[in-house]
This record gives structure tokens, C-alpha cells and sequence, in this order.
């Protein structure tokens, strides 16, 4: 979901292979099922496809062993090579391999990554090779996440909404009983927090090259990004207010000085280490913070995600795209739609500890049920699919995203340490957005 500015660097250099289909980024697709009527028949002869994951070897080896395994079966005339990459190589591998005009048939991304590339015709027109009825199978707001200008180029996988992990035991010295549920509760609880323990409510990155956490909350907000022609639309007494909350939390202490050159891992570190009484993540991080820092776990709970005037909240899409340069576009597709349908997304969201982006496995019930004396990673679970009813992809599927993050974390970064105004750094971030080349 974040690209480096090594990554944008080569990209420029090499603008002229870019319809060979580059990057895909952490992807996390869903389906229902094999490739429909209306789809060709994928060749049963020798066909041979390479799968790149993300990062999910060893804890899921023998499900994706076992997984490709069914597949096989099932189709004799296609093979599968599994290919795991570590998270923070797949942006360059796979540059390189499309570079080479040697990609790999079914890859792992995410939409906001991925929708870079989609913009220049890099992946596999999916809408000419998926059914309308298996798109339907689909949550249609995480569907959406992997369209651009109306076409789509990758397939739903795995999934997970931000919930509010906080220490009940900072909460208590700070005397605070009620969970803050939206950015103006979070406010004061930040200001009772920094008083009654010298610590801090929580930690948001404005490093461009991270999160898009502080996106989302302008969106969260009521701020309008773009307007129908792609133009910023920021400038507006919602966008000026929300730069506005940013800096005032900055300037009042109520966010570490880090938060201007460190990312979303320095979040983690601050609050397994008990620093901080407030993490924005999905339940599945409950079980990292168990095996890192014991101690905070066991003082942990989740609440629903903070939120703004809108009433919107987050979802994290990960997703299957097939690259315009496959050589075997028929059973890449067949296969991405075996790896994301109800029977298989069910098993990995289980498997996971995510939730699934279908419409018939997420409404199993291990989604809907938890018993009083449930852990906390089973309420999380619950209280995570609850959330995905509402839940939507908050900011909009552009080709050059990173570069509105970027002009307006730079420029929200500058209003912090007093360089501009509020009103100068709106209008300089729209400015940067609306002549970007």
C-alpha cells in the first residue's frame, strides 16, 4: 500500500516500459469460485503459472501448499509455482522481473499500489475475463477498491478494518472511563492523558512515505480530495479544519516531535512498550503485541475505530492482480478466482486472523458469534466484521496518489513547525497536486 521514492525514481527513468504492466502491491484478493461462462476457457495443456505472495511463508506454507495442490487436482493440464517475497522486496523484484519481460502470472499487491500502474494499462483487463455474476460474489465497496477510471484490474482477497487497541490501565491513571469514539474526543482524552501521566494518547506518522492514516482522517473529516476532474478540492473550510486539528494537536505536545520523521512501526514500538495508550490497527495485531510485549497485551481492548463528522470508517484491502504481459491470462485468472473464493477465503481468514471479501464467507457465522468469556482476539474478530458493514475504502483510487500524500503531508509537516500558515499550506499542497508532472 506504500511505495518509496526509490520505487517513483525508477519508475521515471523507465517510463517506457510501463505498459508491460509493472507492480501490483500488497493485494489481497477475494473471490467466489472459477471463472464464469462468460470467461475463455483456461488452456488445460501444459499451462504453467508463477504465484508471488507477500511475506506469508512460513506461517502459511501448508495452506498454500495444500491450496495449490486442490487446485492442480482439480485442473490436470495447470501447474502452480509458489513464489514468497519478503514485504519489503516486492516493489523492486517485481520491477524487475516486468523489466525483463519475465513477471510472474498472479500477483499479491494492494489496490493503492497496484492503481499506479493500473492507470497505465499494466494489469489484465478483468472486467473482459470475470463474469458479472462472480464480481457479484464480491463486497461491491471492496470490488471498487480495484477499479480505476471505471475498469478492473485486480481481484478482492483479505481484508481488515481499524479498531482502537488501547491500555486500560493508562486510561485508568488518566482517569478517563469512556473510550473516545471520535477525533474530537480523542482531543481531550490526549490532553488528559499528557496531563495525569506525562504520556502520550497515541502516535500518527506524517512521513509521505508511510501510512495514509492522516488521508484517511480528512476524508473521515468531510473532506473532498478530488473533484470530478481529478482536481484538488481540499482547499475548503472542511479541508482548512482538518489541517487545522492536525496542527493544533502538534503544537499543544499531544503528538511526539517522531511523528514528523518516523513511521507507522515507531506507533507499534511506542505503544508495546507502554508509551502510548491508543493504536489505530486491525485485531489481528493483538496476537503480535501477545508474543512482543505480554504484559501490554494483557491490559489491552479493543474499541470500534475513531471517527469523524462523516461517520466513515477505514477498511485495509489486500488483492489479486494478473499482469498484462502473462502468457497464460486464462488459467492466471482461473486460479487468483480458486485463491479468493468462498470456501478458500473463509479458510485463510480463519488461518489469518483477516476477514474475507466475499459476501457468502463473511456471513458465516465465526464472523457473527462471540461467547461472553471470548478472548480478546475473538472479540476484535467480531467487532472487525461488524465494522466491514459500513466500512469503505476512504480515499480515492488515483494513479499518482502518492503524490497528494505527499503535498499534503509536507505541507501540513510544515504548518506544524510554524513555516506556513494553515491557510498556506492548504493552498500550497493544492498547488503541488493540481502541477504535478
Amino acid at each position: 500500500m506504500i511505495q518509496t521514492q526509490k520505487f517513483i525514481r525508477q519508475f521515471k527513468r523507465l517510463a517506457v516500459w510501463v505498459l508491460l504492466g509493472l507492480l501490483t502491491s500488497w493485494v489481497i484478493s477475494c473471490s467466489t469460485g472459477n471463472v464464469g461462462t462468460g470467461a475463455k476457457q483456461a488452456s488445460q495443456s501444459g499451462a504453467k503459472i508463477e504465484f508471488w505472495t507477500m511475506q506469508l511463508q512460513p506461517q502459511f506454507t501448508d495452506y498454500f501448499k495444500n491450496l495449490i495442490a486442490t487446485f492442480e487436482s482439480k485442473n490436470p493440464g495447470i501447474k502452480v509455482k509458489w513464489v514468497d517475497v519478503p514485504w519489503a522486496a516486492m516493489e523492486n523484484k517485481i520491477l524487475t522481473a516486468v523489466l525483463a519481460k519475465t513477471p510472474p502470472d498472479v500477483v499479491n499487491l494492494n489496490p493503492s499500489f497496484a492503481s499506479q500502474l493500473a492507470g497505465r494499462n499494466a494489469w489484465l483487463d478483468l472486467d473482459a475475463k470475470v463474469p458479472s455474476d462472480v464480481r457479484s460474489s464480491y463486497l461491491p465497496n471492496i470490488w471498487k477498491a480495484s477499479t480505476l477510471n471505471g475498469k478492473s484490474f485486480g481481484i478482492p482477497w483479505y481484508l481488515t478494518t481499524r479498531l482502537t487497541i488501547y491500555n486500560t490501565d493508562l486510561l485508568k491513571q488518566a482517569g478517563i472511563t469512556k473510550v473516545p469514539s471520535t477525533y474530537t474526543e480523542l482531543t481531550q482524552a490526549a490532553q488528559q492523558i499528557k496531563d495525569k501521566t506525562g504520556k502520550y494518547a497515541f502516535f500518527v506518522t506524517f512521513v509521505p512515505q508511510d501510512s495514509g492514516e492522516v488521508l484517511e482522517s480528512f476524508v473521515q473529516m468531510g473532506v473532498n480530495l478530488v473533484d470530478a476532474q481529478g482536481k484538488a478540492a481540499f482547499n475548503s473550510p472542511q479541508g482548512k479544519a482538518a489541517f487545522q486539528y492536525w496542527v493544533d494537536l502538534y503544537k499543544k505536545g499531544l503528538l511526539p516531535k517522531e511523528v514528523l520523521t518516523q513511521g507507522h512501526r515507531h506507533a507499534i514500538d511506542l505503544y508495546q512498550s507502554g508509551e502510548t495508550a491508543f493504536l489505530a490497527s486491525g485485531g489481528e495485531f493483538l496476537t503480535t503485541i501477545a508474543t512482543n510485549a505480554p504484559k501490554i497485551a494483557a491490559v489491552s481492548v479493543t474499541a470500534p475505530q475513531i471517527i469523524g463528522d462523516t461517520g466513515k470508517k477505514n477498511v485495509a484491502v489486500m488483492n489479486i492482480v494478473v499482469p498484462r504481459e502473462t502468457k497464460q491470462p486464462d488459467a492466471a485468472v482461473k486460479f487468483a478466482l480458486f485463491v479468493t473464493n468462498d470456501e478458500n477465503q473463509l479458510t485463510f481468514a480463519k488461518a489469518a486472523n483477516v476477514l474475507p471479501s466475499t459476501v457468502k464467507s463473511l456471513a458465516d457465522s465465526y464472523f457473527k458469534e462471540v461467547s461472553a468469556n471470548a478472548t480478546a482476539i475473538d472479540k476484535a474478530r467480531v467487532m472487525s466484521a461488524k465494522e466491514l458493514q459500513q466500512a469503505e475504502i476512504l480515499t480515492p483510487t488515483l494513479k499518482d496518489f502518492n503524490k497528494m500524500q505527499k503535498a499534503i503531508y509536507e505541507n501540513l509537516q510544515a504548518a506544524m513547525l510554524d513555516r506556513k500558515t494553515v491557510d498556506k499550506a492548504v493552498e500550497d499542497a493544492v498547488q503541488a497536486w493540481n502541477q504535478r508532472s
